[in-house]
């Protein structure tokens, strides 16, 4: 696939915003990036282009978190995550690329629509009831998302607030917890024929940008609001989503 001067530009937007929302808000529409670069290339490249670059922030931003985490919360996650997924790989050896970017067009519409109920308050009840679903479960959702879009980060959100965590252990909770589940990402990612030379070579133009947004997240962490942040974000997301819903259905 030939790689303009418009890829480029929307990569470069979506790996920045990609380093700052895992650098400093948890992660939690890390998969903007997915979402944007799903618009102009095939959903499995878009994967493969991203994960490395995530894996990156993930190294970085684990120093100024380390041992933060809230470990039992993490324990639980992880325990759900691996088969998550595992579950999220089968899914990919019989999903086709339409249908894949209509679960990435879905999880970024869900994803955007869950936030604007939670803020206007008609979603306060289900999330009340979310305080017992547990760990193990939000943790096979998550893994499952993180795989097929790298969207897990939105179902941390929901367990991690039901429990109360601070902000600075939710955030580092997201960081191990992602971190160690993209280990196991990349193994089935090559195994599934997901990395090529060319996602790789412009994994390569693309890691100043993600460390840019990486250090611009980790300092936003401890000095800037996230209302503006998200805003663009949810923007983002919604505009992508519609994109991709359409191109899947018709």
């Amino acid at each position: 696939m030939e790689t303009d001067l418009t890829f480029f530009v929307v990569a470069g937007i979506a790996t920045v915003l990609a380093g700052i929302s895992k650098g400093g808000f948890g992660s939690g529409a890390a998969f903007v990036g997915v979402a944007m670069l799903a618009v102009l290339v095939p959903p499995r490249m878009a994967l493969g282009i991203m994960l490395p670059l995530l894996m990156l922030i993930d190294l970085v931003t684990l120093r100024p978190f380390w041992v933060r985490w809230s470990w039992p919360d993490a324990r639980l996650l992880l325990l759900g995550g691996v088969p998550g997924v595992l579950s999220g790989a089968v899914l990919f050896g019989v999903a086709s690329e339409d249908h894949l970017r209509l679960l990435i067009g879905l999880i970024a519409l869900v994803f955007v629509f869950w936030q604007a109920g939670v803020r206007i308050g008609i979603l306060r009840s289900e999330m009340r009831s979310l305080l017992n679903v547990g760990g193990i479960l939000a943790g096979v959702v998550a893994g499952f998302a993180s795989f097929v879009s790298h969207a897990g980060g939105p179902v941390l959100a929901i367990y991690l607030l039901a429990r109360q965590v601070g902000k600075t252990p939710y955030q580092a909770t997201t960081v191990l917890v992602f971190g160690l589940l993209n280990v196991i990402k990349v193994a089935l990612y090559a195994m599934l024929g997901m990395f090529t030379l060319q996602t790789l070579w412009l994994d390569l133009t693309l890691v100043p940008l993600a460390l840019f947004g990486t250090w611009l997240g980790v300092r936003a962490h401890w000095m800037v609001s996230e209302r503006g942040f998200f805003t663009v974000t949810y923007l983002l997301l919604t505009l992508t989503g519609f994109k991709l819903v359409s191109d899947a259905l018709w």
